[in-house]
């Protein structure tokens, strides 16, 4: 049973709340259970760059267990959900940066710790398979990438033992897959999906947002636009929803399609025309040497 599920909560007065760093297991159990006090706790789980995107969900679980519980956010660049050629030793690092953001949105603790820390014993030899579900979309283009992230979510799940974890809906298909492994493996935690924060002219956050150039940048917009222009259509069914999508990333200057797909959220296998209900339009796209994407939710009728 996890401790925020232990009856009768104490009353204390609401904290002030300052984010403690920890570096190893031992120092993250004793800043985030420094007694044994009933209270619900969450984590946020991020490779850190924070944004505002992040933001949100520290903010979502801060309102989840209100002023008294805690709230993890855990900072860890996982070396597992990388391919060969991808931007592993890239990846933004921040972690100052990181730190402050957590504190200011209402977090307790980040706990960032190092690969040797997370992977004692090396590169773990035992992982978790995403199986089916996760071969496709992003699984088809990056081979082996969700069973690195389900392996790294559910150690630390073990580790920080929460009531509920918050994921960002924009990666949508990572999201579908850690609802599937907690109820395939019987988790005891609850898993929420926080929508996606977009800047005003409408592109996704991201921390790869900031590989962009200027121009890049203002390509990138493309993608939004498209997923928009589907939902549009969403009440003419999903063959318009594929064609309307499609039309705008046709005449996109400098944008290189990987997938754009209407997604069946169940089991994330592409919708056939007859599809009615809620699906999941994605797209995958490079804007010059950056990777990108991106999903919004549509109703067909």
């Amino acid at each position: 049973m996890a401790r925020g599920k232990q009856p009768g909560k104490a009353q204390r007065a609401p904290k002030v709340h300052r984010a403690v760093l920890t570096r190893t297991v031992d120092d993250f159990e004793a800043a985030f259970w420094p007694d044994e006090q009933p209270v619900d706790n969450a984590v946020v789980m991020t490779m850190g760059a924070l944004h505002e995107g992040h933001a949100a969900l520290i903010r979502a679980a801060r309102k989840q267990v209100g002023r008294d519980g805690r709230v993890a956010v855990t900072v860890f660049v996982n070396p597992l959900q990388f391919g060969a050629g991808e931007d592993l030793e890239r990846y933004p690092r921040t972690l100052d940066e990181d730190l402050r953001l957590a504190e200011e949105n209402g977090a307790d603790v980040v706990f960032a710790p190092s690969v040797d820390e997370v992977y004692p014993n090396g590169e773990p030899q035992v992982r978790l398979a995403a199986g089916p579900m996760g071969e496709r979309f992003e699984g088809a283009t990056r081979p082996g990438h969700f069973d690195g992230v389900l392996t790294v979510v559910a150690k630390l799940l073990h580790i920080t033992d929460p009531d509920f974890a918050f994921f960002g809906e924009k990666d949508a298909q990572q999201l579908a897959l850690v609802r599937r492994m907690v109820a395939d493996l019987d988790f005891d935690v609850e898993v929420v999906g926080v929508p996606t924060v977009r800047e005003e002219d409408g592109l996704a956050r991201s921390s790869r947002n900031r590989y962009l150039g200027e121009e890049e940048r203002t390509r990138a917009l493309a993608l939004s636009r498209a997923l928009l222009a589907g939902r549009d259509v969403a009440a003419q069914g999903p063959g318009a929803v594929r064609e309307a999508a499609a039309a705008v990333l046709d005449t996109a200057e400098g944008v290189e399609l990987d997938y754009l797909a209407l997604i069946d959220p169940h089991d994330f296998t592409e919708a056939p025309d007859d599809f009615r209900g809620e699906a999941v339009l994605a797209v995958a796209a490079k804007v010059g040497p950056t990777r990108l994407i991106d999903n919004v939710h549509v109703i067909c009728r």
